[in-house]
């Protein structure tokens, strides 16, 4: 298959580990993995916040850079992420529709239909679940919010967890619980934001990980941070960086101390 890889502007701008990791496991498994240059935002931060019409632009720049795949030039878009997979699924033709921009809409449309979350396009459309990934650390996976309750991924991120050789995969108690990131929710609702997470990286903890893992770099950063605070020493992984290490190119561990990455050029992502 032809696939195009929307990066994120969490994921490019902060952890660019997660969206070249699915570029490297995908073209592992035989695909190949094309990297728009003109992606940015998908415009979920201004959706969530009211922002409607400052949306429409953002919106309208990721419909016409993925346009593409409505036309068959790609077999499908992935995105490293349940929150944006989740906005161009449910709010960018509502967006546009708003705006009373029917065309824009119903091309968002036809980008939506062929545009899954990492672990959708890995199980539901390429039909595999052992990715023939090695990864020997301790692990226990949070299943986030949007991919859990808006896009019902269920359990595929851990039957795909579940096939990596040597993994010693933990339950983590309370998973379903949220860790209270929700984006702009942890700044306007700081305390109860920081509650939620206390209690969810005290289940991390509980499990004795190594790594934490899930679908979604931003939750990760927010209980990364959170356990980086408490000096706990477990690592944040993306799902992606877990399924694309191998014995002979295995994902090194990051540092315990959760702290932004070097800045790397933004096309460097999808190598």
């Amino acid at each position: 298959m032809r696939i195009a890889l929307a990066a994120t502007c969490l994921a490019d701008t902060l952890f660019p580990g997660a969206p070249r990791a699915t570029a490297r496991l995908l073209e592992r498994l035989g695909h190949e993995v094309v990297f728009p240059a003109g992606q940015a935002c998908c415009g979920q931060m201004h959706v969530n916040t009211g922002y409607f019409r400052e949306a429409v632009p953002v919106i309208r720049n990721h419909v016409e850079t993925f346009a593409p795949v409505a036309d068959g030039e790609w077999d499908a878009v992935v995105l490293p992420s349940g929150s944006c997979t989740g906005s161009v699924r449910h709010q960018q033709a509502m967006v546009c529709r708003r705006a009373g921009l029917d065309e824009l809409a119903a091309t968002a449309e036809a980008v939506s239909d062929k545009t899954y979350e990492l672990s959708e396009l890995l199980v539901d459309v390429l039909g595999v679940t052992d990715v023939g990934a090695w990864f020997g650390h301790r692990v226990t996976y949070h299943p986030t919010c949007h991919s859990l309750r808006m896009l019902h991924v269920g359990d595929k991120p851990l039957r795909l967890l579940r096939a990596v050789e040597d993994i010693d995969l933990v339950e983590l108690p309370e998973a379903e619980s949220c860790c209270g990131f929700g984006g702009t929710f942890a700044l306007k609702n700081a305390d109860t934001s920081a509650a939620m997470l206390a209690d969810k990286t005290a289940h991390v903890r509980e499990t004795g990980a190594t790594v934490l893992t899930a679908g979604d770099m931003s939750c990760l950063m927010h209980i990364g941070g959170g356990l980086s605070r408490q000096s706990a020493g477990m690592r944040a992984l993306h799902l992606a960086e877990v399924l694309a290490s191998t014995r002979e190119d295995p994902t090194p561990l990051p540092a315990t101390t959760f702290t932004r990455p070097e800045r790397h050029d933004r096309t460097e992502a999808a190598r």
